[in-house]
């Protein structure tokens, strides 16, 4: 068997205009799927659900390069930081 390189990101997010929950899971459900076509990963909203200005997801791929696991993530940071319907509180990679 080939090796296998897990790569998980956590992206934590502050959603400014969002004045409800319903505005808070149109930004998200639009960045999950914008990510998860674009850079072909799996991402799911994991944390900050009843808050309407935060918002945190996870985000995980699986490869046989550890750099390019590594480039791929940075890449997907380097995307949301642009997103202007939310901004990049902070992020946290890890590599298994």
């Amino acid at each position: 068997m080939g090796r296998m390189v897990i790569g998980a990101l956590s992206l934590k997010f502050a959603i400014f205009g969002a004045t409800s929950l319903k505005d808070k899971r149109r930004v998200v459900s639009s960045l999950k799927d914008r990510l998860s076509s674009r850079f072909n990963i799996s991402v799911a909203e994991v944390g900050a659900l009843d808050h309407r200005q935060q918002a945190e997801l996870g985000v995980t791929m699986v490869a046989n390069d550890r750099r390019f696991v590594e480039r791929c993530l940075d890449k997907v940071v380097d995307y949301v930081r642009l997103d202007r319907s939310a901004s990049l509180v902070d992020y946290e990679t890890e590599i298994f």
